[in-house]
């Protein structure tokens, strides 16, 4: 029971992530054009460096959340799945077989 309750928990938290780094992946595409917009225009002005800060903010919890997502791993963050490990064992051919 165990088990189950621990891939519902890891699968919801790979499918919360996911969203995250796509919210994260959207600010940092915006504040990177505001700070390329504002350097234009006003090169060292405090707006320009409050959108780097931004920026840099944004790109630090991207990484963070890939990386997290990653830590989870494939076997973990797939909803639902259970994979079980099947062992073959392949037969070997007889060397003294009788005819």
């Amino acid at each position: 029971m165990a088990a189950q309750s621990e891939s519902r928990e890891s699968s919801s938290v790979a499918r919360q992530l996911r969203r995250v780094r796509t919210l994260y992946a959207a600010g940092v595409l915006l504040w990177a054009a505001s700070s390329i917009g504002t350097a234009w225009s006003s090169p060292g002005s405090r707006p320009m460096w409050t959108s780097v800060l931004l920026l840099v903010v944004f790109a630090s919890l991207l990484g963070l959340s890939s990386w997290w997502l990653r830590r989870l791993g494939p076997g973990r963050a797939a909803a639902g799945e259970q994979r079980r490990s099947v062992s073959v064992r392949a037969s070997a051919p007889a060397r003294h077989a009788r005819v």
